[in-house]
């Protein structure tokens, strides 16, 4: 299966430039030079930036250049600390992963898309001679499989666009259900060979998330050990977000989870990967802060193993805050060994 050279070991800057009040002062002091040299000193070999429309266009479409100049900002010191970079939009007029920002109308509305198709060409046009040390990731998880043929058609067009200007910039792609795993066979074939598939690991949810007050299920109080059997992440998963945990009908339900969970989720994503020859990259996965560090240790560890297996790259989420911060201080009783793994 084809690797991301250079992507191997990343992070996410969330927060910096999307998911957040769209200030200068939070674009100037949520992340700063020494974080990325922080990251670096680290070890990793790439931040994953993800922006929202917000930064760079107004409300009737014209473009904010100082948004833009931020940007250019997060590629000059991944230059200078010789890391490697993606740029993902994460939310686009129209259209968000999360119902809370009442983003709608995207993948129905041509005028939209064609604001969306305008935006890339833009990207295009001032980043896109980076291909030696830069990524795009064209759009942050898609939701709904309905979306599926209209996304597919929509990529297609965006990346003919996007070649116009950057004809050999590797370009991300993710299917629905959230870059789910599943979704990855219902991909249009890749548009050329600089086309990476895009899925995102935060399984067991039940797990990653527990707690999470964002999932109308949860019950904030809700915490639970890593190491627990198939039966109890069913029973969990059904009680605290009112899902049916699959897994639990292919593994003896008295049997603590363990590598064999994580080696036949992602079956699924290499044997897509091998089948179109395309590499495999991991946008975003972890967990939450709410779990105990010790046990988000012992969940890094399976999942990385599982990841060095096939060589797939990915990125943590996230560095600092938005309820995943690594360099937060829940994490300070086991960094130093995450950091060998990530």
């Amino acid at each position: 299966m084809k690797q991301m050279t250079g992507y191997l070991h990343g992070i996410n800057l969330g927060g910096w430039l999307s998911q957040c009040n769209h200030t200068t002062e939070r674009y100037e002091t949520f992340i700063r030079e020494a974080d990325i040299e922080k990251i670096r000193n680290w070890g990793l070999d790439h931040i994953r930036v993800p922006v929202d429309y917000e930064l760079v266009e107004a409300h009737d479409g014209s473009y904010i250049e100082s948004g833009f100049a931020y940007i250019q900002k997060a590629v000059d010191w991944s230059k200078k600390y010789g890391l490697n970079m993606i740029l993902d939009l994460h939310k686009t007029y129209g259209y968000s992963f999360d119902d809370g920002y009442q983003e709608s109308g995207f993948f129905d509305n041509e005028a939209y898309q064609e604001r969306f198709y305008k935006l890339w060409e833009q990207f295009a046009k001032r980043f896109g001679g980076n291909a030696n040390m830069l990524c795009f990731e064209l759009l942050n998880e898609v939701t709904d499989a309905s979306y599926s043929d209209r996304w597919n058609r929509i990529l297609t067009e965006c990346i003919r666009r996007i070649r116009v200007f950057a004809p050999d910039i590797k370009i991300l792609v993710g299917g629905y259900n959230y870059n789910g795993i599943m979704a990855l066979k219902d991909l249009c074939p890749p548009y050329d060979e600089n086309i990476v598939f895009n899925f995102h690991f935060y399984e067991p949810l039940i797990f990653t998330h527990q707690g999470a007050y964002w999932m109308p299920a949860m019950d904030p109080e809700f915490r639970m050990p890593f190491a627990s059997t198939y039966a109890v992440y069913a029973k969990n998963d059904m009680e605290q977000n009112h899902e049916v945990f699959e897994e639990a009908e292919l593994f003896p339900a008295d049997q603590i989870l363990g590598a064999e969970y994580f080696d036949h989720y992602l079956d699924e994503a290499v044997r897509v990967a091998n089948e179109r020859n395309v590499a495999l990259y991991c946008g975003e996965y972890g967990v939450i802060n709410l779990a105990n560090a010790k046990d988000t240790l012992a969940w890094y560890k399976m999942a990385c193993a599982c990841f060095d297996k096939h060589g797939i790259g990915r990125a943590a989420w996230s560095y600092k805050e938005m309820d995943f911060g690594i360099a937060d201080a829940h994490m300070d009783p086991v960094r130093d060994e995450l950091l060998k793994i990530l």
